[in-house]
């Protein structure tokens, strides 16, 4: 019989007094029993609805019908059928608006907790002894994958699994792109990041870090004298954007893509660290994105009171409901309606204050949001000796301005059609290099559709 309860499973989770003084994971999983209670809740649908709204198309009622029985091994095999980073997924995926609310038991109650129990799944098979993992026989090509973030490790996960020789170009000195230096290790511990790209390896894919594609070689010397037959660009946007407001140059000021790669990938958090970084003892984060909530979680656990102001209503936030909770919670207070205009400084070139201006929101336009327009002559101040802008990014224009015959968009995106083809032959591309900032899963989803019609492309070739 179904488990009918309305109620999901809680997820077990460190209380916020403790966690925001530390940088271990927050959410710890549930145990065998709770995962097994959770899988029962689900019917089972024939039309799978869960499935349609997953970007990788996880047989969802089908793993989770294993995790009901108690054999994980079988779910882990079928998710992994679709997703190569399922322990990363389980994490950081918004399931709450995609396969999630698709969930029939969401009509009258709550929907499966699907996030939850792929994320069991998978640290229940990290936790098993190292299996033989089994090499896909060669067929003999070669592929390059640049950027070894999601969409780059979902593309080189399905090419190798079709008997690819499949490279990875990494320009920093640890793969895992944004998965490694932008999301915090209390979101998502960079050992399961390095544990699933080990599982990459396992199957034969190569990793090139401190290979900056664009200066070390360009694409046209990878396909010409590397002998690489077909290419896939994955380098994501890491290029931060600022609001060109005055003082945005002072001391203190940071972008929010420098300070959490400093925190997660330098480990500046820790004492002793080589590259400290100093969050103040008053922080005020720009921004409501998931980064925004990931920068000012992380400068409390710096020690800093920390404020974030957004310029629209808790209703427009676009981050993950969980993250504005968990940022609740642990002490993060709001300013909605409220914009930056100013950064004032001390005597000495740091930041001393924020100006805001108050903000109040239009009638919806054609597309049916609301624009946050200046309240005449509000202003408030808010004290602070740093400041973090996370309003946004964009892909580095390196790759554009060395590769010869690749269309971009005006701010910088490749322009790429729905299976990732660019205007260069043989070169795909996928993620945030095209689309601008978006979903880890939205980006996976992107690189196994390039690694299919890359796959397509070598056959007809």
């Amino acid at each position: 019989m179904p488990n009918m309860s309305l109620t999901r499973n809680e997820m077990p989770v460190q209380e916020p007094d403790v966690r925001n003084k530390n940088f271990k994971e927050v959410a710890l999983g549930y145990t065998e029993e709770q995962a097994i209670d959770e899988a029962q809740r689900c019917l089972g649908c024939k039309n799978k609805p869960c499935s349609t709204g997953c970007p990788v198309q996880i047989d969802i009622p089908a793993f989770i019908s294993e995790v009901a029985k108690g054999d994980f091994a079988a779910a882990y095999k079928i998710i992994t059928q679709s997703s190569s980073l399922p322990a990363v997924c389980g994490r950081v995926c918004p399931q709450e608006t995609q396969c999630e609310s698709k969930c029939v038991r969401g009509k009258k109650g709550e929907p499966v907790a699907i996030g939850r129990l792929e994320r069991f799944v998978a640290d229940w098979h990290n936790a098993q002894p190292d299996a033989a993992v089994e090499k896909p026989v060669s067929n003999g090509h070669k592929a390059a994958v640049i950027g070894s973030g999601p969409s780059g490790l979902a593309c080189a996960g399905d090419l190798a699994k079709k008997g690819y020789d499949v490279t990875v170009f990494e320009a920093l000195h640890v793969a895992g792109g944004v998965l490694s230096y932008g999301i915090p290790e209390f979101r998502l511990p960079k050992s399961i990041v390095q544990k699933e790209i080990e599982g990459l390896k396992a199957l034969g894919v190569k990793v090139e870090t401190n290979t900056v594609v664009g200066r070390t070689m360009s694409i046209d010397e990878l396909m010409q004298e590397e002998g690489f037959e077909t290419v896939f660009i994955g380098s994501g946007a890491g290029l931060p954007r600022f609001m060109n407001i005055k003082g945005e140059n002072l001391n203190g000021v940071y972008s929010a893509n420098e300070f959490l790669t400093r925190i997660n990938l330098m480990k500046a958090y820790r004492d002793g660290s080589s590259t400290p970084i100093k969050a103040g003892t008053k922080a005020v984060i720009v921004g409501g994105g998931n980064v925004a909530m990931d920068a000012a979680r992380c400068a409390k656990r710096l020690g800093a009171d920390v404020t974030i102001v957004y310029r629209r209503t808790e209703n427009e936030l676009p981050a993950r409901a969980e993250e504005v909770e968990h940022a609740k919670e642990e002490g993060i207070v709001f300013k909605f309606l409220t914009n930056p205009t100013e950064i004032k400084p001390t005597e000495n070139g740091w930041v001393s204050s924020v100006v805001c201006q108050e903000m109040e929101l239009s009638e919806p336009d054609a597309s049916g949001r609301a624009k946050p327009v200046p309240k005449e002559g509000a202003f408030i101040e808010i004290e602070a000796d740093c400041v973090i802008m996370s309003i946004g990014t964009s892909p580095n224009p390196l790759i554009k301005s060395t590769t010869e015959g690749l269309d971009t968009q005006k701010w910088g995106g490749i322009i790429a059609d729905d299976n990732g083809l660019t205007s260069k032959e043989g070169v795909y591309a996928g993620g945030d290099a095209v689309t601008g900032a978006a979903t880890v899963i939205l980006a996976m989803g992107a690189g196994k559709k390039a690694a299919a019609a890359m796959d397509e492309y070598m056959q007809n070739k």
